[in-house]
């Protein structure tokens, strides 16, 4: 046994993140070297030993800690189910290091890689967490008010995501025909006459569900109304084919609002905090990266870190925001969403 020697720990630690999934890569790494802090002779905290080399009951917690939605009840199952997978990783480990894959030039790249990313990430999220507090029962208030298409004024929707198939000036002539129908059977009646093709998706989404800087859109439609976007050859239509009042209290909302403001908030100090660090350092730009435009470099370093640290939630924000014009990017997501 050598997992006591703190150099070879963290290196098998670094070795098994190029080996399994990223979650339970990064809950490994981030236990560090789990295996040195275990008590000697503490047989409780041994989940396993494979040709002699332990599985920790605290590197099966760490996983199990990132297991999202999780119920009480399905923990135990869900421990052992991380347990065949750590069993299965340990002796794909073995065989690796007994090939001295551990010493090949692009395994180390690789392994320095995640472990440079794993510590900025630490760094930014633990800052993140201690300088963004909870928001107040004000700012929840304010975010609830601000969004009746989301709570007070929410909404199920049945939508129709229609293509159309045609040229400029068919699709031209067609366009105000379908936009003064009201509802979905008389849209669909002017399609036939048409004789244009097209085809129709239907599904049905609550107001939260749909691109959410188009919520407050989608809401200003009635029955058998749509919104419209032009593409290469053709035409897209989502039509609200029919849609019901389903509001969200207050009370209800609460924490939906609270986890959101938190992550935005976080996402809002990473981004500025990435930017400080920038400022405050010593940047030197070589060979052909020295003609790049430091302002577009610093723009895409910020996003990268945004990116790299968290996936921010839907953005409910956005949706003040939006344009009376529809979005195409916005709208084109949203139409794939659909199908």
């Amino acid at each position: 046994m050598h997992t006591n020697q703190p150099t070879f720990a963290r290196h098998r630690a670094l070795q098994r993140a190029a080996l399994v999934p990223i979650v339970v890569a990064t809950a490994l790494l981030v236990a560090g070297c789990g295996k040195d802090g275990k008590e000697p002779g503490k047989a409780t905290q041994t989940a396993a030993r494979i040709n002699g080399e332990e599985i920790t009951v605290h590197q099966i917690n760490m996983v199990l800690e990132r297991q999202q939605g999780l119920k009480p009840e399905q923990a135990e199952p869900a421990s052992r189910q991380i347990l065949e997978s750590l069993i299965d990783q340990e002796l794909a480990l073995q065989k690796a290091t007994e090939q001295k894959l551990d010493r090949d030039p692009q395994i180390i790249q690789m392994l320095d890689a995640t472990r440079r990313n794993l510590l900025a990430r630490a760094y930014l999220e633990k800052t993140a967490a201690a300088s963004v507090g909870a928001p107040s029962a004000e700012d929840v208030r304010k975010y609830f008010d601000e969004h009746p298409a989301l709570f007070a004024q929410r909404r199920i929707y049945m939508l129709q995501d229609f293509t159309i198939q045609g040229d400029p000036e068919q699709i031209k002539d067609i366009t105000p025909k379908l936009q003064v129908t009201d509802s979905s059977q008389a849209f669909v009646e002017v399609l036939k006459n048409s004789g244009l093709k097209f085809a129709v998706n239907q599904v049905t989404q609550p107001a939260e569900a749909l691109p959410l800087n188009l919520v407050d859109q989608f809401a200003k439609l009635s029955d058998g109304k749509g919104m419209y976007q032009g593409m290469t050859g053709g035409l897209k239509v989502v039509l609200v084919a029919a849609s019901k009042a389903q509001p969200i209290s207050l009370d209800q909302a609460k924490p939906m609002i609270e986890r959101f403001l938190t992550e935005s908030r976080r996402q809002e100090f990473i981004q500025k905090e990435t930017k400080s660090l920038r400022t405050a350092a010593k940047i030197e730009y070589l060979g052909k990266f020295a003609e790049k435009p430091a302002g577009a470099a610093s723009g895409a370093a910020s996003g990268a870190a945004a990116a790299s640290t968290a996936t921010a939630p839907a953005v409910p924000a956005s949706a003040a925001s939006s344009a009376n014009g529809i979005d195409p990017a916005a709208l084109n997501k949203g139409l794939s969403g659909l199908k």
